[in-house]
Order: structure tokens, then C-alpha cells, then sequence
């Protein structure tokens, strides 16, 4: 009997505490919209979300010059990219695949050899 009566505390105690969580959150929202917070934060996300590495940086990421030929550029890609998968570093490698990107689109602009 006492353990039945728990029971039934419990489950009533949870559904009253998870409708005033639900309430909390919805005025939470509500009063986000109200001050612009939530565009701000929105806002914030995209400006992050938009710094791309620069042309320098990803030169020096493959360590490659202004005058270097795209062929030269995959090659260093492939060394770079390839010897990072072995040692296990996601980080480098992506950081290698962004730098291909980004001269892939400088050189696709300047018509500076055939990018593939």
C-alpha cells in the first residue's frame, strides 16, 4: 500500500514539475524574441559560421607560394592529407581539406589551371 501511494506521488510530482519546465521555457522564448536576443545570437552564429581561412593562411597551411601550379597544389594536398589520415589527426586533415578549398576557388577565379 505505501509503495503504491509513492508510486502515485512520484508520477503526479514529475508530470507537475515537467508542465512548469515546459511553461519556463516557452516564457523564456517568448521573452527572447521580445529583446532581440534571440537574432543577436542567430546573427552571431552566421559571422562564425562565415570566417573561411584566407588565401595567405591556406598557403601556408600546404606550404605553397603564389606561383605554385595547381598540379603542385594536389600534390601537396594529397601528401599532406594522406600522411594525416595515418597519424590519426582529424583536425590537420581538415584543416588541409579547407586549404585546398579555398586556392581551389582563388584559382578556379583567376582561370590559373584547371582545378578537379
Amino acid at each position: 500500500m505505501a509503495g503504491r501511494l509513492l508510486a502515485n506521488l512520484i508520477v503526479m510530482g514529475s508530470g507537475i514539475i515537467g508542465r512548469a519546465v515546459f511553461q519556463a521555457y516557452r516564457q523564456a522564448l517568448a521573452n527572447a524574441s521580445k529583446s532581440g536576443v534571440a537574432q543577436e545570437a542567430m546573427q552571431n552564429g552566421v559571422r562564425q559560421a562565415g570566417k573561411a581561412i584566407t588565401e595567405q593562411e591556406a598557403r601556408q597551411i600546404l606550404g605553397v607560394t603564389e606561383k605554385t601550379s595547381w598540379e603542385e597544389i594536389l600534390q601537396k594536398y594529397d601528401k599532406l592529407f594522406e600522411n594525416n589520415a595515418k597519424a590519426g589527426s582529424f583536425y590537420l586533415q581538415s584543416k588541409v581539406h579547407r586549404a585546398k578549398e579555398c586556392l581551389e576557388v582563388v584559382y578556379r577565379s583567376q582561370g590559373n589551371g584547371t582545378p578537379s
